[in-house]
């Protein structure tokens, strides 16, 4: 079975992690930093936003189960991406909108996409497509953070609702196992 790397940044990774965990074909999640100049970065310097880097998900799909298309379709839904260098009141360049494509049919994939979104949004889309480099993996405390700390706060006020939002929209893509 072949998989797929899809390597996205729609703010704060703990957000974006907990819903692609719940989404059918995706078989490991992953986040991290990529998209800046400072090699291994840590948390603390990311949210200095002084590395270039963004919070980002890497995720190991399976395209006979989920295509590059739909991941990004869920995407789009779960965050803004006509607001530059923010999400809520996650400020700065390290929650940018992102997608890292890993070749070139993800990046003509992810143009169409960017395209198609321009009509459904009534502001500008920002989101930043790039090359893939470099991805860090982040501490392991940010690993399934929300599964582990579903009562903090943050978890339970900005996470949990994307993650209902998510489940609502796309009920039909929800493993079984999530």
């Amino acid at each position: 079975m072949a998989t797929e790397i899809a390597t996205l940044g729609g703010g704060c990774f703990w957000c974006t992690e907990a819903v692609f965990q719940q989404l059918k074909g995706v078989q490991a999640v992953e986040s991290g930093y990529a998209g800046g100049q400072v090699l291994n970065p840590s948390y603390e310097q990311v949210c200095e936003g002084t590395t270039g880097h963004a919070e980002v998900v890497r995720l190991t799909f399976d395209p006979a189960v989920i295509t590059y298309r739909e991941i990004l379709e869920v995407f789009f839904t779960i965050h803004d991406p006509t607001t530059l260098n923010r999400q809520g009141n996650d400020v700065g360049t390290q929650y940018r909108s992102v997608i890292y494509y890993h070749s070139p049919q993800q990046q003509e994939t992810a143009r169409q996409v960017i395209s198609e979104m321009a009509n459904v949004w009534d502001a500008p889309i920002v989101t930043e497509l790039s090359p893939a480099e470099t991805f860090y993996k982040a501490e392991s405390y940010h690993q399934n953070y929300f599964r582990r700390n579903p009562m903090q706060g943050y978890c339970a006020f900005i996470v949990a609702p994307k993650v209902a939002k998510f489940r609502k929209t796309f009920s039909d893509r929800i493993r079984t196992d999530a």
